[in-house]
């Protein structure tokens, strides 16, 4: 894994977008040429992270598809979180996030799955701050990596942050893959 890829900090806002588009090209040429592919489970960042693969050319190839699930329910229904979890600890938690990453590569049928869970604000949810997320992946029946995110800033910045803190996330476990 190359250092400039690793994300210690958000970035600023209007840095985001363009330090997404450069790692979101980095993913969709290493799936590519890897020939596999990849879903994403959203939740804080609302079709972003998704949106953010499509926008680079050749996405066609290796995205095959991404899963809103706003809601806590849906994160069950849709995805197979397990619904205990959900009640015991809410929806901002580490294995809600693994649980979403796996339940998205079950549903698309793709190699690898993203996902993103966590409070956007302005104010807390669930007990826990705004900038609370986690983004995990998964390969297969497997949980790669799951990471805690603790994001400074307004909404924007949080969604920014946790888009940009998951692809990051996908390009090390490449390496490690």
């Amino acid at each position: 894994m190359t250092d400039d890829l690793a994300a210690t900090e958000p970035p600023h806002p209007d840095a985001a977008g363009s330090e997404i588009s450069r790692i979101a090209g980095h993913v969709v040429a290493r799936l590519t040429a890897r020939g596999e592919t990849v879903a994403c489970a959203e939740s804080l960042t609302g079709g972003w992270l998704t949106a953010a693969l499509i926008d680079i050319p050749g996405a066609s190839v290796v995205v095959r598809g991404g899963m809103v699930s706003y809601a806590t329910d849906l994160k069950a229904a849709w995805l197979g979180v397990d619904r205990h979890l959900l009640t015991e600890h809410g929806a901002v938690h580490p294995a809600v996030a693994g649980d979403m990453a796996l339940g998205v590569c079950r549903a698309a049928g793709s190699h690898w799955g993203l996902a993103t869970t966590g409070v956007a604000g302005p104010g807390p949810s669930e007990g826990k701050p705004a900038g609370t997320a986690y983004v995990a992946v998964a390969v297969g029946a497997r949980i790669c990596a799951v990471r805690a995110l603790d994001i400074p800033g307004d909404r924007s910045a949080v969604r920014a942050g946790t888009v940009l803190a998951a692809l990051t996330l996908l390009v090390q476990q490449f390496d490690e893959d």
